[in-house]
């Protein structure tokens, strides 16, 4: 029976990965699980699952758990010591679903632990991803990709030597304004961004996906996955979601995984792989669906997605940047501070910032990371004070 541990159990794919275990009670044992501040959902999880460790965000969150509990011997962890311990317990393999940033520290310490990492918080690989790879071989774990997209390429490349493979095509759905014209993209509200067409997903990333932020983070991260450099990695739209990205090898012939939209497959691969899981899931039925479409991203009314392919020709920590610029403009957005075309614009601002003042090259640690993520958010968050201050004065 393996031992699982889901940093990010409260999230949507933290719950998913967790309706995948409990589904296979033979298979896997759920032993710690990371939340943050949704303790409620996390006590219920505790009750189903019976954890030998959690954490949550903070000392409140810590004493309303055990209020909740009762009488209960699981071990509770607080802050960001506490998603590491988390991280490094006693387990075969670490699901690493937190949103942002915050998720680098714990997935690191559970990489230097040894143990098997199914990654769904591609800001790791953003972030760090040289790093992180040169941890992973040091420590001899292995990395399992859960984004669609990369285990779409992940199984396509399966059993191939990596210099077969010659281009990475990742998939993109468009997001709800993929027809939208750029005029009404920029009056965009929250909850038309929010409203994503075939994937159930946290806010964040259905923002991302929306500014399609979310492939050029994707691109980031398939660059340092998959060792590919980033003028072989594309990105066609396809709305339907079904073909979740394809492999062109050096002979031109192209594999694709294919599936319905549904994280709980990528999420099996990565908890089983090499075996599959037999999931109780709807049939691919190619002949109703009817036709596939495929177009090229609209670089002009969605301008983050060349961003990424820029950090990544800047240096190693220009993609670190530039993921904290999005993470804060981002939560502006969310909360109404800002519209949604000032996202774009503000990732826009502080990467062009850090690359003219050559803020930093090879990522040697982590503490350089952190640097390059500080650096960038107290640049965004200045530029978003300017924003008010400039819109008070008129």
């Amino acid at each position: 029976m393996k031992r699982l541990t889901v940093l990010g159990s409260t999230g949507s794919v933290g719950e998913q990965s967790l309706a995948v275990a409990e589904a296979f009670p033979d298979r896997y044992r759920v032993v710690a699980l990371a939340a943050g501040r949704n303790v409620a959902r996390l006590a219920e999880q505790i009750r189903r699952f019976r954890p030998e460790i959690v954490s949550v965000a903070d000392a409140t969150g810590a004493d309303a758990l055990r209020a909740a509990l009762g009488a209960s011997d699981v071990a509770i962890e607080v802050g960001g010591a506490g998603l590491e311990a988390v991280a490094v317990h006693d387990a075969e393999l670490v699901v690493a679903a937190l949103v942002g940033a915050v998720g680098l520290r714990p997935t690191l310490a559970a990489i230097r632990a040894g143990r098997d990492v199914a990654l769904a918080n591609k800001e790791v690989m953003v972030m760090a991803g040289a790093l992180v790879l040169r941890e992973v071989r040091a420590h001899g774990g292995s990395l399992l990709p859960v984004d669609s997209e990369h285990s779409a390429i992940f199984q396509a490349l399966a059993g191939e030597p990596r210099a077969n493979a010659k281009r990475l095509i990742l998939t993109a759905s468009g997001g709800p304004f993929r027809t939208w014209s750029a005029d009404r993209i920029a009056r965009a509200s929250v909850e038309q961004a929010l409203r994503h067409p075939n994937w159930e997903m946290g806010p964040k990333i259905t923002i991302d996906s929306a500014t399609l932020m979310n492939k050029g983070l994707e691109v980031i991260e398939a660059r340092w996955l998959f060792d590919m450099p980033p003028e072989c990695i594309d990105v066609v739209v396809h709305p339907q979601s079904i073909i979740h990205s394809l492999v062109e090898f050096v002979d031109s012939s192209v594999l694709a995984q294919l599936g319905l939209p549904d994280m709980r497959v990528p999420i099996a691969v990565a908890l089983a792989w090499p075996e599959r899981l037999p999931l109780d899931l709807p049939r691919l039925d190619l002949a109703a669906l009817g036709q596939l479409d495929f177009e090229p991203p609209d670089r002009k009314r969605f301008p983050c997605l060349d961003l990424a392919y820029a950090a990544l020709a800047a240096d190693e920590a220009a993609p670190a940047v530039l993921n904290a610029a999005n993470e804060v403009a981002v939560a502006a957005f969310l909360a109404g501070e800002i519209g949604f075309e000032r996202i774009a614009a503000l990732n826009t601002e502080v990467l062009e910032a850090h690359v003219a003042g050559s803020r930093g090259s090879r990522l040697t640690d982590l503490e350089d990371v952190m640097e390059a993520d500080a650096w960038a958010r107290l640049h965004a968050r200045e530029r978003l004070s300017g924003d008010r201050a400039k819109s008070l004065r008129t």
